[in-house]
């Protein structure tokens, strides 16, 4: 497995990660989680060199972290954890987000207890918080780094505005941002100011929350209970059928390689820098090893040239996030 460096200050990372949410919350129905499963997938996952996991806070909430520390327990040093902060579930099942320094430092604290872990390698916020000024944010986060709780700091999902604030306050590592060929918005500013920062990049969602995989048609195909049927525009009735049209052209592409829709979305997101990894979110070990399989396959010029004619980036359906508004702050 390739590693890949982000930042100037030395964080390397596997290409490709392991997105961990869906393990514990929001993906498929509740009674077809399986821990043991899960923490097989975790395990695997290090023996083929994907050893980025990603998790929050807010995932469960509390229980992926509490998942992955289980998976990780003894095994520490064949990781690199990534963990954030900043998204509140309230009792009512609304949410809110928090970037205040109080809420930084105690986040941190529950996520190391919960992990099971001296540090987090990577510890990123969720959101950029409106009503708290970036430079704040980052100044708790950067207390953390010299108190030694955490190694590397990230942001999740920022505007160029925030990220630059934030920056000057304590170096940034990675952002991270929904990236694939069916979401390519930051490449107009968000990428180019990373490189200019000098600022790696993870790509989340990079099978654009499984539609990529050619397995999702039509929203009967998710289970009662996956957020996707209801909060994800572009599984709605109407745009999910006319986006898995785009995936059956790429996966046309795909059979003349011999490998899978996913393997060849992967493979076109690491195509895109050396500075770019992605966390492609797993829960079954057969997935895992079908993922990792993409990080040995090179695109050509041509094989590029075709996927990025078969979708155009206006012929995707709805947007990609119900809560547009937090994203880019």
């Amino acid at each position: 497995m390739e590693r890949r460096r982000l930042g100037v200050d030395g964080l390397e990372v596997s290409a490709l990660g392991l997105g961990c949410m869906g393990m514990s919350d929001f993906y498929g129905a509740p009674q077809e989680r399986d821990e043991a499963e899960a923490v097989a997938a975790i395990h695997r996952a290090a023996e083929l060199g994907i050893t980025m996991l990603d998790t929050a806070d807010m995932y469960g909430p509390f229980t992926n972290e509490q998942l992955v520390g289980r998976a990780i327990a003894g095994r520490r040093d064949g990781y690199v954890i990534a963990t954030k902060f900043g998204f509140v579930r309230d009792e009512d099942g609304s949410q809110h987000i928090d970037g205040s320094p109080e809420h930084v430092r105690g986040a941190c604290d529950a996520s190391l207890r919960r992990l099971g872990i001296d540090v987090i390698d990577l510890y990123y916020q969720h959101r950029v918080d409106a009503a708290v000024p970036i430079e704040e944010t980052v100044g708790a986060m950067a207390e953390l780094v010299r108190a030694g709780k955490v190694r590397f700091l990230g942001l999740s999902e920022p505007g160029v505005d925030s990220l630059r604030r934030g920056h000057a306050v304590h170096r940034i590592s990675a952002v991270q941002s929904e990236y694939s060929l069916f979401t390519r918005d930051i490449e107009d500013e968000v990428l180019p100011t990373l490189r200019e920062l000098h600022i790696g990049f993870v790509a989340y969602s990079p099978l654009g929350r499984g539609l990529l995989t050619g397995m999702i048609r039509s929203a009967d195909d998710l289970p009662e209970g996956d957020v996707r049927r209801v909060r994800f525009p572009r599984f709605q009735q109407g745009n999910v059928e006319a986006n898995a049209a785009l995936v059956a052209v790429i996966a046309d592409i795909a059979r003349a390689r011999s490998v899978t829709p996913s393997q060849l979305a992967l493979a076109w997101v690491l195509s895109r820098g050396d500075d770019v990894a992605a966390i492609p979110g797993s829960k079954r070990v057969a997935h895992v090893e079908e993922n990792a399989a993409a990080a040995s396959l090179r695109l050509d010029a041509g094989e590029l040239e075709r996927l990025e004619a078969a979708v155009p980036r206006d012929a995707v359906r709805g947007k990609r996030h119900w809560d547009m508004a937090s994203i880019g702050r």
